[in-house]
């Protein structure tokens, strides 16, 4: 599958993305050319060679600030999907196995899921065990795990019926072995673009909930925090928001491109797509006709 999304350019374009993205949390807080919570008189300074974004309220470098925000905000979208795919993908597929009662108690809890609003349920548990930032992405991730479950139960559903698998049920074999052996090769498509997805909105989640201050400490930044921290002072700095907000953009954006390429590579779509390349090849050869074995007369 890998191969085969590369092979779009979409996905190219994604993955180079999300590589860069990844690279900046890895590296961006040895990357930062001053350290991101020294505090300065030179407050809200402008655009410079010390200062490549300029400085905030507080005199501090906006562009260390930034690199340094990467990593909390990398690791916080994918706790959350991470979160998400566990606790909605397992019991989605063993939902379709373990009886009438299993499947009944966990489609109305993804039901309820849904209904509640992940903001201030998130805001709620938060002030019950403390400001911080895995507290919220693990609350968050379970708020979000319905979409998992959902994908994955379909996808089984479909494999479910399937000839081979009931075949399998009737020898005897067990929930576990036809799990592995038939189900998640089938299932694992749906649920890659989903995660990718869910990386995506992970992005959004954990910049939403720091632009409020939830999940994280001051003065540690983030992007969703820079965003906060310079709307204060348009008046002073009106370009500053641009840069966390374009980076916040370029990522979902490039998540929700990884996982359209995802499902135009996998099932029917994948198929399909790899049939006409090989038509348009075939045709190609044929119009480029034989080559001559000798030299002209």
């Amino acid at each position: 599958m890998v191969r085969r999304v590369l092979a779009l350019t979409s996905g190219r374009i994604a993955v180079v993305i999300l590589a860069a993205i990844a690279l900046l949390a890895l590296l961006g807080p040895w990357l930062a050319p001053q350290n991101p919570l020294a505090t300065s008189d030179n407050a809200l300074a402008a655009v410079s060679g010390t200062h490549w974004l300029g400085t905030d309220y507080l005199g501090r470098d906006v562009f260390s600030r930034l690199l340094d925000g990467s990593r909390i905000s990398v690791l916080g979208s994918l706790e959350v999907a991470l979160v998400a795919l566990v606790v909605g993908a397992v019991p989605g597929i063993l939902s379709v196995y373990l009886g009438r009662a299993f499947e009944w108690f966990t489609l109305r809890l993804a039901d309820t899921l849904v209904a509640l609003p992940f903001l201030l349920f998130a805001i709620a548990v938060i002030a019950l065990l403390g400001n911080g930032l895995t507290q919220a992405m693990l609350v968050t991730g379970v708020l979000v795990s319905p979409l998992f479950y959902r994908v994955s139960r379909a996808a089984t559903l479909a494999v479910a019926r399937s000839p081979y698998v009931e075949a399998a049920i009737v020898s005897g074999a067990s929930v576990g072995w036809i799990v592995r052996r038939h189900v998640w090769t089938k299932v694992l498509p749906p649920i890659a673009v989903a995660l990718a997805q869910t990386i995506g909105v992970g992005f959004v989640i954990v910049s939403s909930l720091t632009f409020l201050g939830i999940g994280v400490q001051p003065p540690e930044p983030t992007w969703g925090g820079l965003l906060a921290s310079d709307l204060g002072y348009l008046s002073h700095r009106p370009w500053a928001p641009v840069a966390p907000a374009l980076l916040i953009m370029v990522t979902v954006w490039a998540c929700n491109l990884l996982a359209d390429a995802i499902r135009d590579v996998s099932g029917e779509a994948g198929r399909a797509l790899a049939n006409d390349r090989k038509a348009r090849a075939n045709r190609r050869e044929a119009a480029a006709g034989p080559h001559p074995a000798g030299g002209s007369r």
